[in-house]
């Protein structure tokens, strides 16, 4: 059954609380419950206890987002009888590394962590993705807690069970398919974001409307995302949960996931990781949609749809680099296959298709969108 016809219908009455409000079941190869409210760090330790037997926990974060919420997080998890092991990372896509990998691994290693113990990644989506890679591969697999504190991580990176760490020839070429026991989104700590951390998040949000939601696409066109971030999240899981239970492992309907991300990955290259993954993104879902309907992928030009939602999250639409660098670093990207690259473009309003473009048209492609 496609999945557009599987999708929930839009749930609007929300309320506000200051514990977990909604949950969203993902049945994949782990079953686990994705927990969504406000307010509810402090107790988080308690939420633990009830899917977890005491053990190890292993609490993974960046250096900015333990300063705001470690503390808290690890007084939970000790007063409801864990032993925390915190490791603690410079914040920065450059921490997704090797090297970064092989320390945690190292730290997990000295401080005898088992495999009936438990890892905690506490931050946004380089803090998830590596702590899940190394929960998948430290002695061949340990569980692991995702507790994501971005609008990007909330709606996308935490959950569906991608883990990876970058390589210098490209972003999440090394990594794993690993699910999480459970996932803790608390919107709270999403009024410590800057303001362009909290609007790069809002990349990902678009995306989920433009890829398999119509209804949900015109909801954001009229309304604010800060203003209903719990709904918006929570639609968001839901529309990831209902493609990743139906194509756990991307051999087809995820891969719609990934739309402008194939651009976009080569836009954080080449700016050497100083445009963002969100903002990368957002011009690379502009061009993958310009660029469709300029070669006749797509019947209409779904940019005029696009642009206005981008531009009111105060989201950037174009980029400083050729169509020729963009083209040279994509060529690596791991949706490649031989001589044919896979490409998501619009098929109408809210409902987007998967493509094989030969590699020999890409340039092409990437020149039109950009026009």
């Amino acid at each position: 059954m496609p999945i557009s016809s599987r999708l929930n219908l839009i749930q609007k009455d929300i309320k506000t609380s200051g514990d977990i409000m909604e949950t969203v079941k993902v049945s994949a190869s782990k079953e686990y419950i994705v927990n969504i409210g406000t307010g509810f760090l402090s107790s988080i330790g308690e939420k633990i206890c009830e899917i977890k037997p005491l053990c190890r926990v292993v609490l993974v974060s960046d250096d900015t987002v333990f300063s705001l919420y470690g503390e808290k997080v690890k007084k939970s998890l000790t007063d409801n009888g864990f032993s925390v092991y915190e490791y603690v990372f410079p914040h920065g896509e450059e921490s997704k590394s090797i090297e970064n990998y092989e320390k945690i691994l190292n730290f997990s290693a000295e401080n005898s962590i088992t495999r009936t113990d438990l890892f905690v990644a506490l931050g946004g989506g380089v803090t998830g993705d590596l702590t899940g890679f190394v929960a998948s591969s430290y002695l061949r697999g340990v569980d692991f807690v995702q507790i994501p504190t971005t609008v990007l991580s909330m709606v996308d990176s935490s959950v569906g069970g991608k883990t990876a760490i970058n390589l210098n020839a490209g972003k999440n070429l090394c990594g794993a398919f690993y699910q999480p026991i459970a996932v803790y989104a608390d919107c709270e700590t999403l009024k410590t974001l800057p303001d362009e951390t909290f609007n790069e998040g809002c990349a990902e949000i678009i995306k989920y409307g433009m890829i398999l939601d119509s209804e949900f696409l015109t909801y954001l066109s009229k309304n604010s995302i800060r203003d209903n971030i719990e709904y918006a999240v929570k639609r968001c899981v839901e529309i990831k949960r209902d493609v990743v239970e139906h194509d756990e492992f991307e051999k087809g309907e995820r891969k719609l996931l990934n739309f402008g991300h194939t651009i976009g990955h080569a836009i954080e290259k080449c700016s050497n990781l100083t445009i963002s993954h969100g903002n990368a993104v957002a011009i690379g879902m502009v061009i993958a949609t310009k660029g469709a309907y300029e070669i006749g992928m797509s019947d209409e030009d779904y940019s005029d749809v696009l642009l206005p939602i981008l531009k009111a999250n105060n989201l950037p639409t174009t980029c400083e680099f050729s169509a020729e660098d963009l083209y040279k670093v994509s060529l690596s990207d791991k949706k490649r296959s031989l001589d044919t690259m896979a490409l998501i473009v619009p098929e109408e309003y809210g409902l987007c298709k998967i493509v094989k473009l030969p590699v020999e048209d890409l340039l092409n492609f990437i020149e039109k969108g950009m026009n």
